[in-house]
């Protein structure tokens, strides 16, 4: 069912992003899309996503970390098996951290239809290297932005944003594929959601990165204005300028090494 908010209730929310605490999740006015955000190695931002699925009980979660077709392939009597589970997703050789940090959210969603966002590799790929993302993606390209360039400051943007997220040390001239590549992959993740909401009528999760659910340029971007969304970002130190997020979550720091290391040559 889509979720009309009413005026008291907006009143009530907060109208400028701020942080909560993980635990006023489920107190929110209802929306029809909440994106819990993520560092994806964090264990304490999954625990988080975990807690909220189970206090939500959406009637979909969409997963970055799954392609659709292995989304399909899950059963409830998969989700009652972690190893099966693991073994059916490939997960050992998906790239993602261990799948014990993202099971418990498996497991929360409990009949919650499963739905896949990731797109896959050699499509990115081929997005990056110049690739036609409009035949790539199929029908639906133009309502989901793919059919239109970028203002010329926000391709800069975010053009910058590539070049800092792999330590300074990419190519310029691999950026405007690296950019496309995202958004071919923020174009999949709306194209899923709305799917998940057609076919259930929502409410629906979304287990993503904090990238793909910026408000000014993620999926919630891409989404139908007709679509009432919620985007929840979590840090691990709280931010010291404007977030393009409606609300925050701080958390304990992973540990992790240094990843501009993997960029260093011997």
């Amino acid at each position: 069912m889509r979720h009309l908010i009413p005026a008291l209730a907006l009143l009530a929310a907060p109208v400028l992003a701020e942080e909560i605490t993980a635990d006023t999740i489920a107190a929110l006015p209802p929306v029809d899309v909440v994106f819990l955000g993520e560092l994806h190695d964090n264990p304490w931002h999954h625990e988080t996503q975990a807690a909220a699925v189970a206090a939500l009980k959406p009637a979909a979660v969409v997963f970055e970390m799954l392609t659709a077709d292995k989304a399909a392939a899950i059963t409830p009597d998969l989700v009652a098996d972690p190893q099966a589970l693991e073994q059916t997703l490939d997960w050992a050789n998906s790239g993602w951290p261990d799948f014990s940090m993202y099971y418990p959210i498996f497991q929360a969603a409990g009949g919650a239809k499963i739905y896949g966002a990731q797109v896959p590799r050699n499509a990115v790929h081929a997005a990056i290297m110049g690739g036609d993302v409009v035949a790539a993606f199929g029908d639906g390209a133009d309502q989901f932005g793919l059919t239109t360039s970028l203002a010329p400051d926000e391709q800069a943007t975010r053009e910058d944003a590539q070049f800092a997220a792999h330590c300074d040390a990419l190519p310029r001239d691999m950026l405007p594929g690296m950019v496309l590549g995202q958004r071919l992959r923020d174009a999949t993740m709306a194209r899923e959601i709305t799917r998940a909401l057609d076919d259930t009528g929502g409410p629906v999760v979304v287990i993503t990165g904090n990238g793909h659910a910026r408000t000014d340029w993620g999926a919630p971007r891409l989404l139908s204005g007709a679509i009432t969304q919620r985007s929840i970002a979590q840090f691990e130190s709280a931010p010291d300028q404007p977030q393009p997020f409606d609300l925050w979550i701080i958390t304990p720091e992973a540990t992790r090494e240094d990843p501009c290391l993997a960029f260093q040559k011997d």
